[in-house]
């Protein structure tokens, strides 16, 4: 009994811990999307960028990944294709919803 209690607090040490879910606001800056979109997502760095702060989450996210995959070629997509590479799809997701709640 005392071999397997042993064994349990030994492996209880060797699991790895939990990794905390991503935050929006943080992705949003380590990504570099406020070099573009501005610090609150509603001040691009060019009038032709698009505001990002309150865009419907649904929206954002398929637009981030038809960017990422190619899907979408048009307007300024071509400028965000160099960044999406290093955005996963689940910081998509993140960033979407985070994105959203934004005024």
């Amino acid at each position: 009994m005392k071999q397997l209690l042993a064994l349990i607090a030994v492996g209880a040490f060797a699991l790895p811990a939990a990794v905390a879910a991503p935050d929006g606001a943080a992705l949003y800056t380590e990504k570099t999307c406020v070099a573009c979109h501005g610090p609150k997502g509603n001040k691009p760095l060019l009038p032709n960028y698009p505001k990002v702060a309150g865009q419907n989450a649904a929206y954002a996210e398929q637009q981030m990944k038809d960017i990422k995959s190619g899907v979408r070629t048009n307007g300024q997509s071509a400028a965000m294709a160099g960044v999406m590479h290093l955005v996963s799809d689940e910081e998509i997701k993140t960033l979407s919803v985070w994105l959203e709640k934004l005024k």
